[in-house]
């Protein structure tokens, strides 16, 4: 459906009249999951996997209840973690993964949630997409989160053509202004669940989409 762009300096103006749509859309971009520091959000994201926002942020209040700091969580057994999580799929590995990371940050960090993609991606469970949000929502590092949406997206909208979600990342950071980096992956989410989704989209709602097939983007 998406007419694809050739050129850099086309993408170029288009990702920029997209940031503008968005903008105006969502002039505010608040963080779906639940947290209250960087730890829970680290944990709520690891959750995120497979899952729904919806149905991480029900989980987490008993999760958070039972243990909301890696010195707390470090000290419960696996199977309460699981338990308290199991309806947020593969429960048994994130579980593990909590733990693990849990007793991590209290060995290595004191209990704290370091601000690095070094040092996060080290943790357990924790990849490129998981570390980018927390240090994007939480220490405000410049960051482009790329899940299986923005990369969908990416290539519905002619913005990347790339095989994995690890080039469209490259591509949209060329793309988009540094300095909406934090912003710009969750406005993409944000739409794309909203007017373009995978299934049942509809052109008269989806404004970017519409545009672009009538060549006015």
């Amino acid at each position: 459906m998406t007419k694809t762009l050739r050129s850099k300096k086309a993408k170029k103006a288009r990702a920029e009249t997209i940031g503008q749509i968005l903008d105006e859309l969502y002039p505010t971009t608040p963080v779906p999951l639940d947290h209250k520091d960087a730890y829970t959000l680290l944990v709520a994201v690891l959750l995120s996997a497979q899952c729904t926002d919806k149905r991480v942020n029900m989980v987490t209040p008993d999760l958070f209840a039972l243990a909301d700091n890696p010195h707390d969580m470090a000290r419960q057994p696996v199977d309460k973690i699981q338990h308290t999580i199991r309806s947020c799929g593969l429960a048994p590995t994130k579980a593990k993964n909590i733990l693990a990371l849990s007793h991590i940050l209290v060995d290595e960090f004191d209990g704290e949630v370091p601000g690095t993609l070094k040092e996060l991606t080290k943790l357990p469970g924790v990849g490129r997409k998981t570390a980018q949000v927390v240090l994007s929502q939480w220490f405000d590092v410049p960051s482009f989160p790329v899940d299986t949406h923005i990369h969908r997206l990416a290539e519905r909208w002619g913005l990347s053509n790339a095989k994995n979600v690890r080039q469209t990342e490259d591509d949209l950071r060329e793309l988009f202004d540094e300095s909406t980096w934090n912003a710009r992956h969750l406005q993409i989410i944000f739409y794309g669940r909203e007017y373009c989704p995978a299934r049942g989209h509809d052109l008269e709602t989806c404004v970017i989409c519409r545009q672009i097939e009538a060549g006015e983007l």
